[in-house]
């Protein structure tokens, strides 16, 4: 039988049906808006309509057991999700919900150990012990492989990069906190950085863009990604250890990240004299999360 996969990500909610012989590909792929500003009942209801989506599409049945990856973590204890940057999904039973919706076992992670998962074992990260897999995009999540395995952590936060503070930086966050990871290297608020300092708005492949024509507010931008994100890598680094670091999301695709310039910032703050992490970008491309959602399902099963 075939996987169910779903990424419940901020802005959309993408499935796929996989053979459990070819994890890294799809049978099909859909997709559909997540539209948190619609409530939590709504959320709720695009999954279930995605799931009856990729039954049409793919013309199988649900198995028994669905795996997804969402923002956020269900709390191990409680069992109530928690941390999630969807903020409508904080406080809720939103396993038992889609349980009951579904009629069928929902096997969930969070959505950026599901990204990790999936390229660890069959993406850019493949052969290496450990692996960091991040996600920038709308915001800044994190997950560890060892070995192959996801760590969860006692509190099912391990990986969760996002929210550790930057020295210096008092913006607040959804979380309640001030000057998080998240507040500073997110697609948003570069955003927001690049219009305090040019009094104009643009969205990060245009700041990109920008950069490249000389523009000193989207070249000031880009400087302060790269010197942030060195400094926030290098606290985890100094951590873990990793093997690889493999950055997924919008912002993950800026080439700056992946220049010399930014092993530079990391050695700033590395208790270290070389760094020897490698810095990759997936492979998977948008479709890791997914599949490492399938995933979930398929060690369900075994």
């Amino acid at each position: 039988m075939s996987l169910f996969g779903i990424d419940l990500g901020g802005t959309k909610i993408e499935g796929a049906v996989i053979d459990p012989a070819r994890p890294d590909q799809a049978k099909c792929r859909l997709r559909l808006p997540t539209e948190g500003s619609k409530g939590y009942d709504h959320v709720v209801g695009q999954l279930v309509r995605m799931v009856s989506m990729l039954e049409k599409e793919s013309g199988e049945r649900r198995p028994a057991v669905i795996g997804i990856g969402s923002p956020g973590v269900i709390d191990p204890l409680s069992g109530i999700q928690k941390n999630s940057n969807t903020t409508c999904l904080n406080g809720r039973p939103l396993r038992e919900d889609l349980a009951k919706a579904l009629g069928v076992e929902p096997r969930m992670a969070n959505d950026a150990n599901c990204f990790a998962l999936a390229e660890a074992r069959f993406g850019a990260g493949r052969n290496r012990k450990v692996v960091v897999g991040l996600i920038l995009g709308t915001g800044c999540g994190g997950g560890i492989v060892v070995d192959g395995k996801v760590l969860d952590g006692i509190h099912g936060i391990a990986g969760e990069w996002g929210h550790n503070p930057l020295r210096g930086e008092r913006t607040p966050c959804y979380c309640g906190r001030k000057g998080c990871i998240e507040t500073v290297i997110s697609g948003p608020f570069l955003e927001r950085h690049y219009k305090k300092l040019s009094g104009h708005a643009a969205r990060m492949p245009d700041i990109v863009e920008k950069a490249g024509k000389g523009d000193p507010a989207a070249r000031a931008t880009l400087r302060r990604l790269q010197s942030k994100f060195g400094e926030a890598i290098a606290a985890l680094i100094n951590i873990i250890d990793p093997d690889a670091v493999i950055i997924g999301g919008g912002v993950g695709n800026i080439d700056i990240l992946y220049e010399e310039g930014t092993r530079k910032a990391v050695l700033k703050h590395l208790f270290n004299t070389e760094c020897r992490t490698e810095f990759l970008r997936p492979t998977l491309g948008d479709s890791a999360g997914v599949f490492g959602a399938a995933m979930l399902s398929a060690s369900s099963r075994s």
